[in-house]
């Protein structure tokens, strides 16, 4: 798996330090003593965008806007209309940490949006961390971990009241998706079903594979086109094909006006969905 084998050996290691200081059932403790979390609305305009917050790119390296205030970048999602914020944790390929989670899911309270903890999460436990720390969402990669742990994983978001980006990269990944969704149908649980057209071996972008792998997304969960949309010519192209959602970082990254981008990127996909 390359990129994602070192992420998992990275994010186990990181689970064991964390445990060794908070066990799971005062991690669990402290989400239950924790307030309501925004949670994530679609607008009815038929396209929505989860905007990014990261620091660094194992593409393109440190991003441009690396110095510019998180928070009057994250104010200016909000803002804008992003329906969520991604934000990185993971600390060795992306420059992220726990403590960015925090300050996002504090910036956005206001305005509504919840912050989803964007990492290589490999435990339940990471799930109930991301909620102690203001989490309103997670992503989940499909082949990450086994079936069994993934469904632990998707049960403890359910539990938190967290919503799931559960992400896949090719056939299998959406085979053992489209299992999940027919096993969990009825549940309450808000889940998204994201492709991602990045290869993870060279980093590439294959924008094709959101046409070739459309079909075989799972009906009953809204689409987000992951990694690609870079232009609004983009979302318009992702937003035809029935993608509900684009997830975007490097490009809103190096913006400095990342709001005016949301606010093409928005204008550009709900125009096509209409």
């Amino acid at each position: 798996m390359g990129l994602l084998s070192d992420m998992a050996v990275g994010s186990e290691q990181r689970l064991a330090a964390a445990r060794a200081v908070v066990s799971d059932s005062e991690l669990r403790e402290r989400c239950a003593a924790l307030p309501p979390i925004p949670r994530l609305r679609l607008s009815t305009a038929g396209f929505d965008l989860i905007a990014e917050l990261k620091l660094r790119s194992p593409a393109l390296g440190a991003l441009s806007a690396q110095t510019v205030d998180p928070v009057a970048r994250l104010r200016g999602y909000a803002e804008a209309g992003a329906a969520v914020c991604s934000i990185l944790t993971e600390p060795s390929r992306f420059d992220g940490d726990l403590s960015h989670l925090r300050q996002a899911a504090t910036t956005l309270a206001p305005y509504g949006v919840p912050a989803m903890r964007k990492d290589f999460l490999v435990d339940p436990y990471q799930v109930l961390e991301a909620r102690a720390n203001g989490a309103g969402g997670v992503l989940l990669i499909v082949r990450m971990v086994g079936r069994d742990r993934l469904v632990a994983m998707l049960d403890a978001a359910a539990e938190q009241g967290l919503f799931v980006l559960l992400e896949a990269f090719d056939a299998d990944d959406l085979a053992i998706a489209a299992d999940l969704a027919g096993e969990r149908r009825g549940r309450d649980e808000q889940v998204l079903m994201g492709l991602n057209c990045r290869d993870l071996q060279t980093l590439q972008i294959d924008f094709a594979r959101f046409e070739r792998l459309r079909e075989q997304l799972p009906t009953a969960w809204p689409a987000v086109a992951e990694s690609g949309v870079i232009t609004a010519d983009d979302a318009v192209q992702v937003a035809r094909l029935g993608y509900r959602l684009a997830l975007v970082g490097t490009t809103l990254m190096q913006r400095d006006d990342p709001a005016q981008a949301v606010r093409e990127l928005l204008a550009a996909g709900r125009g096509a969905a209409q």
